[in-house]
């Protein structure tokens, strides 16, 4: 057996090209190939403890707790006790392992759901039900309609004639319209015979696991002859089987090697840029630290050569210590344990507990819940509730993210005529709203159901004989490549490989022009009752130049028809000159369709003479067998039939958006977000989405498209729209052109700015020379000078590397949103991943950080969660840094009066439940409940958001500043007791200036100072945050009074000694006299400093505040009830996405099942005697 296909290595094998034989598992099995199960978790059973701890001492303050703990395992250094250190770690990591245990398991459950998926092997000849995960390369294997495909399958054969198979590709490129697969001759012949099938034993030899989605290599040996194998033959996973009863696959690509799994990239470890600035600032304050013990340590030095060497008598030194020098060194490690409260592990576990908490506000909030399906928003994760209110470039996917996946026949212009608007009594166009009156189509028995329209007057049109409306729909009926099904009589199925052309055709059908069955030869349809077979003779099909289709059919009277319809640029221009006043007619109703962002397509027919057309027949007949310049020879001809056009009308279909999408962006883009749409779907598709979404609209200044086909092309046609948004950007001044020396350590570019509003929409074949090394940076220095990039065509990789390029070259927070397994990659490769739960199942929810059902959630996922839970998060920190620097430096200070001797400041109780108790639940009652302003104001005022985006509340200088307030108040609160402490006595006569009324009067001064801090941080004032601070307040004075009395003294003298300290103090006038200066002291410089930069140097929040102060004052006024509209001028081009042949396969009937249509009974008419008043 050969073993070409591998390369060895020492530690594994490499595939260079995969071999496999069909129904020989023995054989297959040692190449090792993987089997068909998948796993997304990250741990197992025995990884999850190393992993997880290793993952969990990233953080450096928890290897620097886990360092402190050995210190005090050291007598000789420590002067607390061990478990002091090791029950916060414990917790801590404790904690934060049960969060990552859980988000693992439900990607576990996720896994066994999808491996335990139930399919029909061939095994020994005959089918067994099994599981997906048991599937190997080399099975046959078979899918029945509506089934999502198992694995990466060479079709064999399967119901359809010809061994044809319609898959539904939207997992894949997020398209829903169908695709058409083709098995070999030689296999089609296998049928459904299992014994044949088992007896087939054809060898395949193909390219290694890849992930380009639409291309494929290799050749099938079967009885010593060669077939090549290409993309067509070919069922990938995330497809599903639509319209084809059974086919049968061999398995060539299995699991992790799928192409649908090779684009979905690595769950990996997602951090927020307040972790990573904290990793960072815990790296200085261990500086900070060190400095402070090393200077604590000299001064120890120092004061026991000189002082504490000639005073042993009273103060001897420590067992081993011989020198001043030595003394010195271990109260450096002693210092660094007492003023370890720098960084308290409590600030971990606060933080973990508040984004705890902002996540389930996600959860609960009613405003992100969607009854009709029962899908309440949902956070993932608990990790990165913060990064939402810092997001600059948010990626989305187009089909079922911005839309719907609906096309809608939603209005058309006939003969000059405009339909589909209502009008009130007086004449008034009135507002189409759940109440308005629906036409009834109940006289027609065909009708679809579903089908909704509102204007009545096209009905009546219909029912009068009206030529037009008749030729119009007639055209519609006609003109297209949908397939009918007909299972049961009267309920009919159509399969449009466009869903704007099912639109079409479902219009046509509810008017009273029913296409009931087509054969290669001919069309079949009811006419207001009445069946027709139209003769179809040809069909001049679409490409993406043409823009257009035309079919040439034969009425049942003899007449000779062309029907055209396409893009209006395209067919105005084939219009006979005849046609000019209906031209400005209809060309009003398509800017006006256009103006409600609808995708048009104008109609447009001809009357051909018998002679003439035989003649071209015979020409076309010659074109469409020439082996050379035939695509050339075929498209002179049809430019040459469809030309002096008699013009019908126009139609508009509406692309459903989901509900809210257009004024969700209006409002994230007023919030300074750049959108940009990554889809798999076309270019002219996804640029009518833009215009509907209204990103982009005829205000801008250019819409720059980039369709290069070469590198060199791309870099000019990039380089063209720069020079235009930007030109100072190619002067030799220019900053950035350092950074196309690779030999630049920083990547990150700084912000541009264009001279106007721009957008750019870039083809996939474009995006991948310009995601090459030596174009990236001119990509992404282009687009981010638009308001609004679209790339169309784009694989699921190619989404994940246009993410992965702005985060490597912009300082920004990403975010992507989608909801097909195509939009995996890009959800996990972004800072925040957002799943829609959609219609193309669940894969991108697993995979996801966030979830909802609605786009429009994410406004409020960002503007108010996220912006929240940012604010909250800075608060915490910049207070929570602060009160532990003023709380630990009062001790350094200390150090200068007592020796240098590692005495601490402060009752030992005190330090123990400063940040367990005291002020815990202050700090942790802001951070969960405050907000600057409510959520109506949030989303009113989206300029709000910018301080987030900036990074503005908590950053290396507001560290800073926290740090200089930390030691001021530290100062104030050491010296201002110590001076009014030194040399007094109380009203008695006795003396107070001892170290235990010192200490109380010293941490009383701290509490009350802290908490009267976090009242003036507190912005949202409820019951709870009262309840925490003066409860904190009132629980220290408890424990102080119990601590300090007698009866603890009796029970504990060795843990209580500080007895009657608290009752003698805090009875004289001038302590409390001491406490008053403090506070105002530390709180004065506070207010004027925040009262004086609101006045003179106003942040924009402390602007939008003025506004939202002064509305608060007058009520809002209602919000108008007008539909979302945009004024354009522009068009949609034509609005299908079939594959480019589709005509040619229907003429050729190779995908026509042998059988005759249903006959009609019971013919309906709308002009019966019966229906004419109806």
């Amino acid at each position: 057996m050969p073993l070409s296909g591998f390369k060895f290595g020492k530690k594994k094998l490499k595939e260079e090209e995969r071999y496999l034989q069909a129904n020989n598992r023995d054989f297959n099995l040692e190449f090792e190939y993987a089997n068909n199960s998948i796993k997304t978790s990250k741990y197992n059973f025995f990884t999850f403890l190393p992993l997880n701890l290793f993952e969990q001492f990233q953080r450096i303050a928890n290897a620097y707790f886990l360092f402190l703990l050995i210190l005090q395992l050291i007598p000789q250094v420590s002067s607390l006790s061990w478990f002091t250190t090791v029950v916060p770690l414990v917790l801590v990591l404790a904690v934060s392992g049960v969060k990552d245990a859980i988000d693992d398991f439900n990607r576990h459950k996720s896994d066994n759901h999808v491996n335990n998926r139930p399919v029909q092997v061939l095994i020994n000849g005959r089918l067994k039900d099994d599981k997906w995960m048991n599937i190997q390369v080399g099975d046959i294997i078979k899918l029945e309609n509506n089934n999502f495909v198992t694995a990466d399958l060479l079709l064999l054969s399967s119901s359809e004639p010809h061994s044809l198979t319609y898959i539904e590709t939207a997992e894949l490129d997020g398209e829903t319209n169908l695709k058409v697969k083709q098995a070999l001759t030689v296999t089609a012949e296998l049928g459904e015979n299992l014994q044949k099938l088992t007896d087939f034993n054809g060898e395949v030899k193909c390219e290694a696991p890849n992930n380009k989605l639409d291309k494929f290599t290799g050749t099938l040996t079967l009885r010593g002859e060669k077939f090549a194998l290409d993309n067509e033959k070919m069922l990938l996973r995330g497809c599903t089987i639509r319209n084809t009863e059974w086919c049968f696959g061999l398995v060539i690509y299995a699991g992790p090697d799928t192409k649908l799994m090779q684009n979905c990239g690595k769950t990996t470890f997602k951090r927020t840029s307040i972790d990573r600035l904290m990793n960072v600032l815990v790296l200085v304050i261990f500086a900070f630290l060190a400095l402070m013990c090393f200077i604590l340590a000299i001064g120890n030095g120092i004061w026991e050569h000189d002082k504490g060497y000639y005073f042993q008598v009273y103060l001897p030194w420590a067992v081993g210590v011989n020198s001043a020098a030595y003394s010195g060194f271990l109260m450096f490690w002693s210092y660094v344990i007492i003023l370890n409260t720098v960084v308290p592990i409590s600030l971990y576990v606060s933080v973990e507990i508040i984004r705890l908490g902002n996540s389930f506000y996600i959860d609960w909030d009613r405003k992100m819940y969607y009854p009709l399906n029962d899908t309440p928003a949902q956070a993932r994760t608990t990790t990165l509730n913060e990064e939402l209110g810092q997001i600059k470039y948010i990626f989305s996917d187009k089909t079922g993210t911005l839309t719907q996946n609906i096309m809608a026949f939603n209005k058309c212009s006939i003969n000059g005529k405009s339909y589909g608007d209502v009008y009130d009594m007086a004449g008034q166009r009135t507002e189409i709203t759940e109440h308005t009156e629906k036409v009834d189509f109940s006289y027609n028995r065909l009708a679809d159901p579903k089908f909704v329209f509102y204007d009545h007057s096209l009905v009546e049109a219909v029912k009068l004989d009206d030529a037009a409306t008749h030729g119009f729909f007639r055209l519609l009926s006609l003109c297209h490549t949908v397939m009918p099904e007909e299972k049961k009589e009267g309920n009919l199925v159509y399969q449009a490989q466009s869903p704007d052309e099912g639109a079409l055709v479902t219009a046509a059908r509810n008017f009273g022009f029913v296409f009931r069955a087509r054969t290669p030869e001919t069309i079949t349809v009811v006419e207001m009752g009445e069946t027709k077979v139209y003769e179809l003779l040809a069909i001049l099909d679409f490409n993406n130049v043409r823009k257009r289709m035309s079919v040439i059919v034969r009425s049942p009277e003899g007449d000779l028809t062309l029907y055209c319809k396409g893009a209006d640029t395209i067919v105005y221009e084939l219009l006979d000159s005849s046609c000019g006043s209906l031209k400005e007619e209809t060309m009003e109703h398509l800017n006006e369709f256009a103006g409600e962002g609808l995708r048009t397509l104008v109609v447009a027919y001809k009357n051909l003479q018998e002679d003439y057309f035989q003649e071209w027949h015979k020409r076309h007949h010659e074109a469409s067998t020439a082996l050379d310049g035939r695509e050339e020879k075929l498209s002179e001809l049809y430019e040459e039939i469809e030309k002096d056009l008699m013009l019908l009308g126009a139609t508009a279909i509406e692309d459903k958006l989901q509900d809210g999408v257009p004024q969700t962006i209006e409002t994230l883009t007023k919030a300074h977000i750049k959108i940009w749409v990554l889809t798999g779907d076309k270019q002219e598709t996804a640029v009518n989405i833009g215009y509907s979404c209204n990103m982009l609209h005829d205000d801008m200044e250019d819409v720059f498209i980039i369709e290069g086909n070469t590198s060199e092309e791309v870099l000019d046609e990039l380089r063209t729209a720069r020079k235009k948004m930007n030109p100072d950007s190619f002067l030799d001044s220019d900053d950035i052109i350092k950074f196309e020396n690779p030999s630049t350590k920083s990547r990150i570019l700084p912000e541009e700015q264009a001279n106007g509003v721009y957008g750019l929409v870039i083809n996939g074949h474009s995006l991948a020379y310009a995601l090459e090394g030596n174009l990236e940076l001119e990509l992404v220095r282009t687009a981010c000078l638009c308001k609004v990039v679209i790339c169309c065509r784009v694989t699921p990789l190619q989404k994940a590397q246009v993410v992965e390029l702005v985060k490597k070259y912009k300082k920004a927070v990403t975010l992507a949103i989608g909801d097909g397994a195509n939009d995996v990659s890009m959800i996990k490769t972004a800072h925040i991943g957002v799943g829609i739960s959609g219609q193309e199942g669940m894969q991108a929810v697993l995979s996801s950080d966030f979830s909802f059902a609605q786009f429009r959630y994410l406004q409020r996922l960002l503007l108010v969660h996220g912006r929240w839970s940012y604010i909250r998060m800075c608060k915490f920190l910049r207070y929570f840094f602060y009160k532990n620097f003023a709380f630990t430096l009062v001790h350094f200070w200390y150090g200068f009066f007592s020796g240098f001797s590692a005495q601490t400041v402060y009752d030992q109780w005190f330090i123990t439940l400063y940040n367990l108790v005291y002020t815990s639940l202050p700090v942790l009652g802001m951070s969960l409940f405050d907000q600057d302003v409510d959520d109506r104001w949030s989303m009113q005022f989206p300029h709000l958001y910018e301080p987030g985006q900036q990074n503005l509340y908590f950053n290396k200088i507001e560290f800073v500043k926290c740090v200089l307030h930390g030691i001021y108040s530290s100062l104030i609160l050491f010296f201002i007791p110590y001076g009014a402490m030194y040399d007094t006595v109380r009203s008695d006569g006795k003396a107070i200036a001892d170290y235990q009324s010192f200490a109380l009067m010293a941490q009383t001064c701290l509490l009350i100072v802290v908490s009267v801090q976090i009242g003036l941080d507190t912005a949202y004032w409820t019951a709870v945050n009262q309840f925490f601070i003066w409860g904190s307040l009132s629980v220290y004075f408890a424990i102080i009074f119990t601590m300090y009395s007698d009866g603890m003294y009796l029970i504990f003298t060795a843990s209580f000694p500080f007895i009657g300290t608290a009752r003698n103090t805090l009875s004289q006038p001038n302590v409390w006299l001491v406490i008053f200066l403090s506070i105002i002291l530390c709180v004065l410089p506070v207010v004027g400093g925040r009262f004086l930069k609101s006045q003179l140097m106003p942040t924009i929040s402390d602007k939008v505040l003025r506004k939202i102060r002064a509305a608060k004052k007058q009520p809002p006024p209602p919000l108008p009830k007008t539909r979302l509209r945009r004024t354009s001028t522009r068009r949609s081009g034509y609005a299908f996405s079939h594959q480019h042949g589709f005509g040619a396969l229907i003429m050729s009937g190779r995908n026509m099942r042998p059988k005759l249509p249903f006959t009609t009974t019971g013919m309906f008419s709308p002009n019966s005697e019966k229906n004419k008043h109806k």
